[in-house]
């Protein structure tokens, strides 16, 4: 795995200390402005509580603002891309502007036979297929050469950036504007072209660049990483929460998926943003038709017990296509970076020209997949008879075509997704269970016809429908997407939002946990965790891993350090520009490395360019790092942290003549621990607490230090001697792939031995 070197982090601590002098001096004001005597009201005390008020409702207003921005940001994409996906078929004679949907909106038709409005390209099918083809491919083209051109970071489907910027990772301009226009503008013509990627990723990410432009405009958030964080925490969940029309789902993602620490103020912001972004898209009605996406459906039918042996066997498709997609598209990102690096355009023209001239043969490839689910989803009673799919002298044909679709769709979500367009995975996977679970159910439906008093069957009562071939494409859809995302309890949610079927939230849960387990048996991670670690990006995964290693293995012990005194600013400029650091370690003299304190190299940068312009510094200019014991610091002064607003003030009292005092910007207690520590602690204090750095000291001294990027690089089967781990760590999926290799090969050489054997004595 590599990491970039020049990564940069955000140091949570430090942040935490500078919002907390902001804290300290409102709260200061606040009390300098009390009521004059007997109680009375004044001027000041009154300005006073109003700025309390609005400080307080701020966070709302901002939260809200953002919701509001995503759900009119989901509603436009939703429209534009049902018009982009129709067109490739045809056109309405009453307003080119016209879908399908609303052109025939007095008739439910396909688009096959559609309505008199709505006219084909051509009535000759290798034409009407050549405009098919040609339509996505263009699609396709201008979507990759935008992106392409104007905004690299808006390739791909965001969520495992987005990840590591919770984290506190830095990643310049993938929340700028331009890549939130180009991907809000790229992102419906990328699902037109019928590529087997989806929009729900994507959506993730357009939402939090929009928490990021919006709350970018207000001091309060773009001065602070950890309210910003909270911002774009919130804008996730609301980016999901519009993705399914499921906000408490969304939420509920937000803290499986998204972010690494998570507390209630936290949850009630993405609640709130989530909210008034589903409550926005449904004002919008983007369909016209009530649903907040085309997938919704509900059911009124129970299910019967008999019936979990079929779900078992959908979860476990779910946790098997989650380790091979997973698997095999890693393989194929590993090709793209050595092959295609600079091809992305032509990669992207290509695959969309193979998934159209081979999905227009399949009814079930040649739609989208979003009106694919919504078809598969549906009850037959309820128009759900999509080119005979629910009748039973077609339904082995049926059958066909949904196998064939499943395993077509499977190979092109695994050389699809990753390519240089807006390509999210949740809807592909979702339209591979449901095609799956289609065709279990039309089997289930067709044992149950042939044999409806015998066996497991019997407890069917005859004049009700005994199964439901479209709650089994709705669970293997769950199962598909919890087994390549590997997650559960938000899908749980989301499912249940979906369909607001209470009686159907048990079997979701059977088959989900039937795909987790089957996943944790194989030893495979989420594919957006996948990405982090292809990509090599410094974060910090929530597993514990068990490391048979202290500290002192990963830690760096060629250091820059300062001495507390006696340096010139000379010589600190040099540090600077040769050193390339986050920073230094204050030591009082180099002898005995005794620690003094820590200095990031941005802040003292800073103080250094701040102080020159209030008076003239001489190179030969001596500068301390320790105040000496005369001095005592105002309240505001703190050891780290001091913030533009308090940096004129404490520079025009420290830049003394001869002698430049930056101590103010020295955490005179970073967090050091002994270099006989295990790995696993810091690891945690890296987590749980963000520091950018740790310092490893023995007795005192000053023996080295350690990041997120040292620790990193080391895997945790290098240190341990247990076969099991090594195994597990070298991936569980080539295990059994190598397992199964061998019993096939196993039983072709037993099968050749007896056939041997047999063809002997016949020939006797």
């Amino acid at each position: 795995m590599s990491v970039d070197k020049d990564a940069k982090t955000i140091d949570w601590i430090e942040d935490s200390i500078i919002e907390r002098n902001r804290r300290l001096r409102e709260a200061r004001d606040v009390y300098a402005a009390r009521r004059g005597p007997n109680g009375k009201i004044t001027f000041p005390w009154l300005i006073s509580q109003m700025r309390k008020v609005v400080v307080a409702s701020q966070s709302w207003f901002v939260v809200s603002l953002v919701g509001a921005g995503i759900g009119i940001n989901a509603a436009v994409i939703s429209i534009i891309t049902e018009w982009l996906s129709d067109v490739k078929m045809g056109y309405c004679a009453d307003g080119w502007w016209l879908n399908q949907q609303f052109c025939c909106w007095e008739l439910e038709g396909n688009e096959e036979s559609g309505c008199d409005s709505w006219h084909l390209w051509s009535t000759v099918t290798p034409a009407r297929w050549f405009i098919y083809v040609l339509f996505a491919a263009t699609f396709s083209f201008v979507a990759s050469h935008l992106v392409r051109s104007l905004a690299k970071s808006a390739a791909g489907s965001g969520i495992s950036e987005i990840k590591c910027i919770l984290s506190g990772f830095i990643i310049e301009g993938f929340l700028g504007f331009w890549t939130f226009f180009i991907k809000s503008l790229t992102l419906p013509l990328v699902i037109a072209s019928g590529l087997s990627v989806g929009k729900e990723g994507p959506s993730v990410h357009v939402a939090c660049t929009i928490g990021n432009l919006v709350a970018g405009r207000f001091n309060r958030f773009s001065r602070s990483q950890s309210k910003m964080r909270d911002i774009l925490t919130a804008a996730s969940a609301a980016g999901v929460a519009v993705a399914f029309g499921s906000p408490i789902g969304g939420v509920l993602f937000s803290i499986e998926e998204m972010s690494s620490s998570f507390n209630i103020k936290t949850m009630w912001k993405s609640f709130l943003c989530a909210l008034v972004a589903t409550v926005t898209l449904s004002a919008m009605n983007p369909f016209r038709t009530g649903k907040l996406v085309l997938f919704q459906v509900t059911y009124d039918r129970d299910w019967h017990f008999f019936e979990i042996m079929f779900f078992i066997i959908l979860g476990v498709f779910g946790g098997l296509y989650g380790a091979f997609v997973i698997k095999f598209n890693m393989q194929v990102a590993k090709f793209r970076r050595k092959h295609l690096a600079n091809h992305g355009v032509a990669e992207a023209v290509t695959l969309a020209t193979i998934t159209a001239m081979i999905g227009y043969f399949n009814r079930f490839l040649r739609i989208d997949m979003t009106e694919g689910m919504a078809i598969l989803f549906r009850e037959c009673e309820d128009g759900g008879d999509f080119e005979h799919l629910c009748q039973t002298s077609t339904q082995w044909q049926m059958v066909n075509s949904l196998i064939l679709a499943t395993f077509i769709r499977m190979i092109l979500v695994i050389i699809s997704y990753g390519c240089k367009v807006p390509a999210g995975i949740f809807v592909p996977s979702m339209a591979v269970g449901a095609t799956f679970g289609r065709m279990v159910g039309i089997i289930v439906k067709a044992l149950y016809r042939a044999y409806p008093t015998s066996g497991i069957f019997a407890v069917c009562q005859p004049d009700v429908p005994c199964i439901t071939p479209g709650t089994y494409a709705f669970l293997g859809a769950a199962a598909a997407l919890s087994g390549v995302m590997r997650i559960t309890v938000s899908v749980v949610v989301i499912m249940f939002e979906l369909t607001g079927a209470l009686t159907y939230i048990l079997p979701t849960m059977i088959v989900l946990l039937v795909t987790k387990a089957v996943g944790d048996v194989l030893g495979v991670r989420g594919i957006a965790d996948e990405a982090i670690r292809f990509n090599g990006y410094p974060f910090l995964e929530k597993d514990d891993h068990v490391y048979d290693a202290p500290v002192s293995r990963v830690m760096r012990r060629d250091m820059y350090t300062l001495k507390a005194t006696g340096m010139t600013l000379h010589e600190i400029e040099g540090y600077m520009d040769t050193a390339k650091v986050k920073g230094f370690p204050v030591v009082v003299d180099d002898e005995t490395r005794t620690l003094a304190g820590y200095i990031s190299t941005h802040q003292l940068r800073y103080a250094i360019e701040q102080a020159k312009q209030i008076r003239d510094l001489p190179p030969d200019t001596l500068c301390t790092f320790t105040p000496e014991p005369s001095e005592q610091p105002e309240a505001g002064w703190t050891s780290l942290g001091s913030d533009e607003d308090l940096a004129a003030h404490v520079l025009h009292s420290v830049a003394t003549s001869g002698v430049l005092k930056l101590w103010p910007w020295v955490n005179q207690t970073p967090l050091t621990v002994s270099s006989k520590l295990p790995l696993e602690i810091v690891m945690q204090l890296f987590k749980r607490m963000g520091p950018r750095v740790i310092l490893v000291e023995d007795f005192g001294s000053l023996v080295g230090l350690t990041t997120v990027k040292d620790v990193l690089h080391l895997k945790p089967h290098e240190q341990l001697n247990s076969p099991m781990v090594a195994w597990g760590n070298r991936g569980a999926v080539d295990g059994v792939l190598e397992e199964i290799w061998t019993w096939i090969a196993d039983v072709r050489s037993s099968f050749n031995a007896w056939y041997s054997r047999a063809s002997r004595r016949l020939r006797r």
